[in-house]
C-alpha cells in the first residue's frame, strides 16, 4: 500500500493536469495547484522505507523512499503547496494562466520524482523533468531579460544532464550484475576502473544544478526574472535535485579524501563568493539568488567533509540542512510578493526571524540546521570557515532585509497571500524543531557552548553590516550573472570570429583549387610538426 502511495505522489500532478485538459475546465486548474503535492507530503510522512517497481507499460520505473528522501520530499511538498496557493491568486485575470500551470505541474512532477527515484533511468527522466519544463516558468513574462535567463538556464541544465548521462553509463557498466538500481551502482563504484571519472562527472552535473561557482551564473539571472510564486519553488525545492543527487550517488560509506577536499573547497568558495556578490545587489530577488549560491556552497562543503571521512551517517545531516533551506528560501521569496501598501511589519518581522535563521539565529530552524552539521565540519580550520560563513550570511540577510524594507509600493496584496507567507514562515521555524527533536533529541540544544557558538558569528555579521551601511556605496555594482555578463564581449567576439570563419569556408569551398591548396598546406604543416 505504501508503495502505491509513492506512485500516486509521482503522478498526482499529471493526473491534475489531465483532469483539466478540457477547455471548459482549464480555468479551474490554478485553483488546484496546491492539491497536487499533497500525496507527496502524505508519502513523506507515512511511506518511508517503502519501494515499488512499476510494470513494463510504465517503463519499469523503480521508486523507493529512505529517510533523507522523505525529509526533503516532505518539506518540498509543503513549499510547492504554499507556492501553488500563491500562484492561484497571482494568475487571476491572466489570459495565459493555463500555459503557466502546465509548466508548473510538469516541473512539480520532476521535483517530487528526484526524491523517490531508485534506479538510473527513473532518476534521469525525473531530473530532466525538474529542469527543462522550468524554462516555461522562468521565461513566462516574455521580456528580453526573462528569455535570456531562460536560455542560459536551459543551456546549463542540458550541460549538467549530459555530464550525468555519461556518469550513469559508467555506473551501469561497473555494476557486475547489470542492475540499474542506484544503490547497486554506487556500491560497485569503489571497484570501478572509472571511479575517478565517474565521480568527477557526477560532481559536475550536480554542481550545475546546485549553482556552485563557477556554474552559478544561471541562478541570479533566473530568480530575478522569474515570477514570485515560481521563484519560491524553484529556489527552495527544485534546486534540491542537486542535493539529493549528492546524497544518492556519492559513496559516503568509504573515505575519499581527495574528492572530499575538492568538494569542500568548492563549497566554501561558493559560500563566500555568493555573499561577496550578493551585497553588491539592490534587487531583493537577486540578493536571495546569491544567498542560495552561498547556502548550496555550505551544503557542498558539509558533503565534502562527509565524503572525506567516509561517514555514511552524514547524509541525514546534509538532508536536514537542505530541508531547512527549502522552507526559508521559498518563504523569503513569498515575503517579497506579500509586501503591499498595508504595511511592512506583517512581512518584515517574520522575514527577519527566518532570514537570520540562515545565519544560525538561536531558537530558529537554522540554528538547529547548523547544530546538525557542526560535528561534520569539526573544530579546526573547516569549522572556523563554517562559523565565518554564518557571519557572512548574517551580513547578506541584513542587506536583504534593508532592501525589502524599501520595497513597499502602492500595490494591494490580497489577504490570502499574506496569510500563506506567514504560514510558511511559521513552518520554517516549527518543522525543523519537530524533525530535530525526533532525530537527535534535545540534548545540548540550549547549552551555553551551542548558544555562544551561534551568537559570535552573528555579532561579527552585524558589525560587517554596519560597515556596509557606511561604506557600501563604494562597492562596484555587479550585474546579476556576474561572470557570464563580464564574458559577454568575449563571447560576442568569438561569435563574430565564427561567422568570419564560416564565410571564409564558404568562399574556399566555392574555389576548389584554393580549398585543395589549403588542405595540402595543413597536411604538410602537420607532417612537419610530427617529424620535428
Amino acid at each position: 500500500m505504501t508503495g502505491l502511495l509513492l506512485v500516486l505522489a509521482l503522478f498526482a500532478p499529471v493526473i491534475v493536469l489531465l483532469a483539466c485538459l478540457a477547455p471548459a475546465r482549464r480555468k479551474h486548474l490554478p485553483a488546484l495547484l496546491w492539491l497536487a503535492p499533497l500525496p507527496a507530503l502524505i508519502a513523506a510522512l507515512t511511506a518511508s522505507g517503502s519501494a515499488i517497481r512499476l510494470p513494463a507499460s510504465l517503463l519499469r520505473l523503480t521508486l523507493a523512499l529512505d529517510a533523507p528522501g522523505a525529509l526533503l520530499l516532505g518539506v518540498c511538498a509543503l513549499l510547492w503547496s504554499a507556492g501553488g496557493l500563491t500562484a492561484a491568486f497571482w494568475l487571476r485575470g491572466k489570459p495565459d494562466a493555463f500555459r503557466f500551470t502546465v509548466w508548473w505541474l510538469l516541473t512539480l512532477t520532476g521535483s517530487i520524482g528526484v526524491f523517490i527515484a531508485a534506479d538510473l533511468v527513473t532518476f534521469y527522466l525525473v531530473y530532466a523533468l525538474v529542469s527543462l519544463p522550468a524554462y516555461g516558468l522562468v521565461a513566462y513574462e516574455g521580456t528580453p531579460g526573462a528569455r535570456r535567463a531562460g536560455a542560459v538556464y536551459v543551456a546549463l541544465a542540458l550541460l549538467g544532464e549530459a555530464f550525468l548521462l555519461l556518469a550513469f553509463v559508467l555506473l551501469a557498466q561497473a555494476e557486475p550484475d547489470n542492475s540499474l538500481l542506484i544503490a547497486d551502482g554506487v556500491a560497485a563504484l569503489p571497484g570501478s576502473p572509472f571511479q575517478g571519472l565517474t565521480i568527477a562527472l557526477l560532481l559536475l552535473g550536480f554542481a550545475l544544478k546546485m549553482g556552485l561557482v563557477p556554474f552559478h551564473v544561471w541562478m541570479p539571472l533566473t530568480y530575478t526574472a522569474t515570477p514570485i510564486p515560481a521563484a519560491a519553488v524553484l529556489s527552495g525545492a527544485a534546486v534540491k535535485a542537486g542535493v539529493i543527487g549528492l546524497i544518492r550517488f556519492l559513496p559516503f560509506g568509504i573515505a575519499l579524501p581527495g574528492w572530499g577536499e575538492a568538494l569542500t573547497a568548492i563549497g566554501f568558495l561558493s559560500a563566500f563568493y555568493g555573499v561577496a556578490l550578493g551585497i553588491t545587489q539592490s534587487n531583493p530577488k537577486t540578493i536571495l539568488a546569491y544567498s542560495s549560491i552561498s547556502q548550496m556552497g555550505v551544503i557542498a562543503a558539509v558533503s565534502g567533509m562527509g565524503l572525506m571521512s567516509g561517514d555514511a551517517a552524514a547524509v541525514i545531516g546534509i538532508a536536514f540542512y537542505a530541508a531547512h533551506h527549502v522552507l526559508v528560501k521559498g518563504g523569503l521569496f513569498l515575503a517579497i510578493g506579500a509586501v503591499g501598501k498595508r504595511g511592512l511589519w506583517p512581512v518584515l518581522l517574520p522575514a527577519a526571524i527566518i532570514a537570520l535563521g540562515i545565519a544560525g539565529l538561536p531558537l530558529t530552524g537554522g540554528y538547529l540546521a547548523k547544530l546538525a552539521v557542526k560535528d561534520l565540519l569539526g573544530k579546526g580550520v573547516v569549522g572556523l570557515l563554517g562559523a565565518l560563513s554564518g557571519a557572512a550570511s548574517t551580513l547578506l540577510m541584513l542587506h536583504f532585509l534593508s532592501r525589502l524594507a524599501l520595497l513597499q509600493s502602492g500595490r494591494s496584496v490580497p489577504e490570502r497571500p499574506v496569510q500563506i507567507w506567514l504560514a510558511t514562515a511559521f513552518a520554517a521555524v516549527f518543522v525543523p524543531w519537530l524533525v530535530y527533536l525526533t532525530l537527535w533529541g534535545g540534548a545540548d540544544v540550549l547549552s551555553a557552548y551551542a548558544l555562544s557558538s551561534a551568537i559570535w558569528p552573528m555579532l561579527l555579521g552585524f558589525a560587517l553590516a554596519y560597515a556596509l551601511r557606511r561604506w557600501g556605496s563604494a562597492l562596484p555594482r555587479v550585474p546579476p550573472g556576474d561572470i557570464i555578463v563580464f564574458a559577454a564581449p568575449a563571447v560576442a567576439a568569438a561569435w563574430k570570429s565564427t561567422a568570419a570563419i564560416e564565410r571564409l569556408d564558404y568562399r574556399l569551398r566555392a574555389w576548389p583549387v584554393a580549398g585543395i591548396s589549403l588542405l595540402a598546406l595543413v597536411i604538410l604543416l602537420g607532417v612537419a610538426l610530427i617529424a620535428g
